[in-house]
């Protein structure tokens, strides 16, 4: 338009000059006509061009069925349909409502419901399905994944509704399915409004804050006006990178980033003696089953009297809740690390004792280094009215934690294979950082003190079924483009986990998803005695270790090969 107005007006100016004065509607008409010359050699030049890119990527592209053909479907459409960079066209859509069965549209047909997936897919020769359902329940996506499984197509979704009400739905939004997808319900949500209100204005502390679980929680309690926050890790990689990333993220928030370790009862009590935190939550464990089976004292140095010892400084400096991260391995365990969570609930437990019968007392200082109770080395007196709530938190496998098995299976698939499963009928409870973080911060807010709360995570997979499902949805076929190969059992390893020990019940919460384990009695002065012995003998470094946690947690079971394998 610029460069046609200053053609028009030297072309007027010149002829005026040149030859003579012309008619008004001359100089009118010369303009639109030059104009629409200019831009349309423009347009044609675009149009054929776009047409060559359409013909080309119909021919040599990807065939594409969109499923979902609701708002998120149409935009995902309209986005491949005029997008220059999608190499790939929609042969048809699919969607559960009868109403949209046998409608265009932008020209493309809805062919029917899920049970047209397999018909359409054959019929149209179709390469990727791009699930486009934001709102679908947990169940329905797994039906609709599990027919799409079938088809040996490459599957992507849409994540969920942010995408859809901002209106970011687009094929560089879909992302590769997640075992998440596959999980058959819907997350666990709880009224998170309470817990944030009753973590506003704290201190927190939150020790291995760099781990998956710790750092997820760290992102939670920074978000929601903590009046300080305090992460505690042995690993300074892992406290480096959340501290980094919390500090863009929240700028005013009060930050300390200290690396320590909670064996170290010295580093512990100077970081309560200066910060004085109101909740703690106690993420900091290793975790690691084979590797803590092969080094079953440093699961019980750094698990059991780690937690002892940051119990016991949140008890002498007055925190008002201590929160313990533990696991389903506690249950019924038949390997070390799982024995030296149950023993850290079992720790947790005669602390909410002794505190509510005021005999705090009894609680024996465990000194792995020489010297006496001191104020040099940060001990005082317990207060007498010392009302610290301890509870625990109990869940499955965390998706996308440090160690899990779908980032290796994602792994194995990219590199062509094999994909190792130890068994296959192993089967595990699975849930997401988010959900686990919501059920800590969920207990952190409601206890009451000695409780044990569980998340009901559903049915268990079998971890065969989801390597499969995993390289299906990849677009290839187990056994035959990736070779499934079984391992045999790691040791320590069972085939299920439980949730509960067969002699503690369940009371329901306000969260139907959420339970309490009733507490199994023991003797808790037994116990503390144990425990001393328990920390001796673990810094002797001796596989005597197993026996005396036999003694202490009665469920623990390890089976012979292993106790044999680890004395040869």
């Amino acid at each position: 338009m610029f460069a046609s107005a200053i053609t028009t007006a030297v072309q007027t100016v010149g002829i005026t000059l040149l030859f003579e004065r012309m008619p008004l509607s001359y100089y009118a008409f010369g303009a639109v006509l030059q104009f629409g010359l200019t831009a349309g050699i423009r347009l044609s030049y675009r149009f054929f061009l776009a047409l060559a890119e359409s013909r080309s990527a119909n021919k040599n592209g990807l065939r594409i069925m969109i499923v979902g053909a609701g708002a998120a479907g149409q935009m995902l459409l309209k986005d491949i349909q005029t997008g220059t960079k999608q190499n790939g066209r929609v042969y048809c859509m699919i969607d559960d409502n009868p109403n949209k069965w046998g409608l265009d549209v932008d020209g493309v047909e809805v062919i029917g419901g899920r049970d047209m997936i397999l018909q359409g897919v054959k019929k149209y020769q179709i390469d990727n399905i791009y699930i486009a359902l934001p709102s679908a329940s947990g169940i329905n996506r797994k039906e609709i994944l599990s027919i799409c499984n079938e088809t040996g197509c490459k599957v992507k979704v849409l994540p969920g509704m942010y995408q859809l009400v901002n209106g970011e739905v687009t094929v560089s939004n879909l992302k590769n399915v997640s075992i998440t997808d596959l999980l058959g319900r819907d997350p666990v949500e709880t009224d998170m409004t309470e817990v944030f209100r009753f973590l506003a204005g704290k201190t927190i502390l939150v020790t291995g804050g760099g781990g998956s679980i710790g750092s997820e929680l760290c992102r939670q309690i920074a978000s929601h006006h903590s009046k300080q926050l305090i992460i505690f890790d042995v690993y300074e990689n892992n406290a480096y990178e959340i501290q980094m990333e919390l500090k863009d993220k929240h700028p005013e928030l009060n930050l300390v980033t200290l690396i320590g370790s909670v064996r170290d009862s010295r580093k512990l009590n100077s970081v309560f003696a200066e910060y004085h935190p109101e909740i703690v939550f106690h993420a900091a464990a290793h975790k690691h089953v084979p590797l803590m089976e092969d080094s079953p004292c440093e699961a019980i140095k750094n698990n059991a009297i780690g937690t002892y010892k940051t119990a016991y400084a949140a008890l002498m400096y007055g925190c008002k809740r201590f929160v313990l991260i533990s696991t389903d391995k506690a249950v019924s365990p038949t390997n070390i690390m799982g024995a030296s969570k149950r023993i850290c609930e079992m720790i947790v437990q005669t602390f909410d004792a002794k505190v509510k019968a005021g005999k705090t007392a009894d609680l024996p200082l465990l000194f792995t280094h020489s010297g006496k109770a001191s104020a040099e080395n940060g001990y005082r007196p317990i207060p007498a009215d010392a009302s610290t709530e301890f509870v625990a938190v109990r869940f499955g496998n965390v998706l996308g934690s440090n160690g899990s098995v779908i980032p290796r299976f994602k792994k194995q698939i990219e590199a062509g294979g094999p994909v190792t499963v130890t068994h296959p009928d192993i089967i595990r409870y699975f849930m997401t950082i988010p959900e686990a973080v919501s059920l800590v911060l969920q207990a952190g807010t409601k206890a009451n003190g000695g409780e044990i709360f569980v998340l009901d995570m559903g049915s268990p997979v079998k971890i065969d079924t989801l390597a499969r499902n995993l390289i299906r949805l990849s677009g290839l076929q187990p056994d035959v483009d990736i070779k499934i190969e079984y391992t045999g059992l790691r040791p320590g390893e069972k085939l299920y986990e439980e949730k509960l020990m067969s002699e503690e019940g369940l009371k329901t919460t306000s969260n139907k998803l959420i339970h309490i384990g009733c507490p199994i009695a023991f003797d808790h002065d037994q116990f503390l005695k144990d425990l001393i012995e328990l920390m001796r003998v673990a810094y002797t470094n001796t596989d005597a270790i197993r026996d005396l946690v036999a003694k202490m947690v009665p469920t623990y079971h390890p089976k012979k090969e292993q106790i044999n394998s680890s004395e040869r």
